[in-house]
């Protein structure tokens, strides 16, 4: 659709972009992203006849871009520029009909009927019918950036150029208008090139993304590796840290503030435990990084406060993190700040140690009663009953955990509470076999990222060495306490 050959370019005599080659298929959503002076807009500008190549060839559909007459140009691309303002008082409809233009014949320009067909399909494929009759200039910003799009769509174009089209939008219009044009190329066939300068837009929204330094391509590639960490850092001078999309498989960047929060003298430990016979807490005195199977808090976050709740066995509720979010209310805590789990067991029962060598320190806290345990290997035998978790675990470290090491530390932590259940012989009472766990247990790995950089957790390195006795210990404990307390 789209092929850019060896082309250099600018304003008067400089070169703005050099040697640029690069091809874009219909149908794609095709991202442009680079610093500010990166030429990204003088690109653009180029790929629509505003600016004079001065070097290479552009083609449009196998035609070089300089032998459309502009009519002609203007029938197969149409451009959505940055509008901050509007000095024209038209109505939405007017404006939405200037796009039809490039398709009316004549001198007088007459329009026709496909003409109005065009412009109320398009009006309402872009949801701006309701207010077609309105004055443009009574609009917000975000229904004005939709007005424009529609009078560019009504041109029918086969490519579209779009400056920075989320700019001075909120939220929920820059959501509204690009999946509106990921809708289009893949439904219509569209073929759209868009500066972005937001790369967590990019990255959720384009098929290939150009990434330009000083007026040279630097990558031309799919998002999840133009996006790569080094890279933005080297081009951008800038630190952030990637992550991937919790819903999309998509690539996000997190930028990393100059600033850090002061977490290098804190220290989690059992001064900062409090107990009654309705719940343990912990509450940090600064947010703890955390992955977590809790009730509230699960996956992955920051959070200050942890809750370990003591309910009936015969708890039963149709919204349980409703509940819980209610229960976590009504006793002072933010349940958007808590990891919050439920347990059977009498909370006297807990178990808590403090473990400390060069470095780093952990702080486990368990509560584990072993009356619905179950062998994982033969759970097929099992029918699903849902029962409140009865070998809760949380684990403090003080220290930064890699990604890798707060998932090897729950890795680490189940083999040790499978083997203290193996240990002391605890058998599920379906199979007749030795049980390795409970069947609603739950775990927290929760480190304050200050102090000793802990790159494994695995069960021969340090931190998994820790863990591995940590939990060994404190899950025999727990569960032998328990018994005790039911054979009194």
């Amino acid at each position: 659709m789209l092929n850019v050959q060896q082309v250099s370019g600018g304003y008067s005599n400089e070169a703005v972009v050099k040697e640029i080659s690069f091809e874009v298929q219909a149908g794609e959503l095709f991202g442009i992203v680079g610093p500010n002076g990166s030429g990204k807009t003088t690109l653009l500008k180029m790929i629509s006849g505003i600016l004079p190549i001065t070097k290479g060839n552009i083609y449009i559909r196998g035609k070089k871009i300089q032998d459309y007459s502009t009519k002609q140009l203007a029938q197969i691309v149409a451009v959505l520029s940055q509008h901050s303002s509007q000095s024209f008082s038209y109505t939405v409809k007017e404006t939405v009909s200037l796009g039809r233009y490039a398709h009316q014949k004549g001198w007088f320009q007459t329009w026709e009927d496909s003409d109005e067909e065009i412009v109320q399909k398009v009006m309402k494929q872009t949801g701006i019918s309701a207010f077609q009759n309105k004055n443009i200039q009574q609009l917000s910003g975000g229904e004005k950036q939709r007005v424009f799009l529609a009078q560019a769509l009504a041109q029918e174009p086969k490519i579209l150029l779009l400056d920075e089209p989320t700019n001075h939008l909120d939220l929920s219009y820059q959501k509204e208008l690009l999946d509106l044009l990921k809708y289009w190329t893949t439904e219509s066939g569209l073929t759209v090139l868009s500066i972005f300068h937001d790369l967590n837009l990019a990255g959720l929204y384009c098929d290939r993304i150009l990434l330009l330094e000083n007026g040279n391509i630097h990558i031309n590639h799919i998002p999840n590796e133009v996006l790569r960490e080094e890279r933005i850092r080297e081009v951008y001078h800038t630190e952030i840290q990637k992550q991937p999309h919790p819903k999309v498989a998509a690539p996000q960047l997190m930028l990393l503030p100059a600033y850090k929060t002061e977490t290098e003298s804190v220290l989690i430990n059992e001064g900062m435990l409090e107990k009654s016979h309705e719940l343990i807490q912990l509450k940090a005195t600064v947010p703890l990084r955390t992955m977590s199977s809790g009730v509230i808090g699960s996956g992955t976050g920051w959070h200050h406060t942890f809750v370990n709740r003591h309910v009936d066995k015969d708890y039963n509720c149709s919204d349980h993190r409703q509940e819980m979010a209610d229960f976590l209310k009504s006793n002072g805590f933010e349940p958007s700040e808590t990891v919050g789990m439920m347990t059977a067991v009498i909370l006297d029962d807990v178990i808590y140690k403090f473990f400390e060598q060069d470095g780093f320190s952990l702080f486990v806290v368990i509560t584990a009663g072993v009356g619905n345990a179950v062998d994982a290997s033969k759970s097929d035998q099992h029918s699903y009953r849902s029962v409140p978790g009865t070998i809760n675990t949380w684990i403090f470290i003080n220290g930064e955990l890699t990604e890798e090491a707060f998932i090897q530390s729950i890795m680490t932590a189940t083999e040790a509470k499978a083997k203290a259940l193996h240990d002391l012989e605890v058998m599920d009472r379906v199979t007749g076999t030795i049980a390795s766990g409970t069947s609603t247990d739950s775990i927290l790995i929760a480190a304050t990222q200050a102090g000793e950089r802990l790159e494994y957790a695995g069960t021969i390195t340090p931190l998994g060495k820790m863990i591995g006795k940590a939990v060994y210990e404190c899950t025999s404990e727990a569960i032998l306490k328990s018994q005790k307390r039911k054979q009194v």
